[in-house]
């Protein structure tokens, strides 16, 4: 389980990194790069949050 919550964590540090890019780029389309990117990685997190809670349920 150990290594579930090492993924989240990652992927909640990465949500946050891109969302620290975003706000601070100038250019547009960085910004909105990084934007659906933290997106992304949020929905990971999500996704691995089931995936623990379901285990944790078993």
């Amino acid at each position: 389980m150990t290594d579930l919550h090492d993924r989240l964590e990652r992927f909640e540090t990465l949500t946050a990194e891109c969302e620290l890019i975003a706000k601070l780029a100038t250019d547009s389309n960085k910004r909105e790069f990084y934007l659906k990117l933290g997106e992304q990685y949020r929905q990971l997190a999500v996704d691995m949050r089931q995936v623990i809670a379901a285990r944790a349920a078993a």
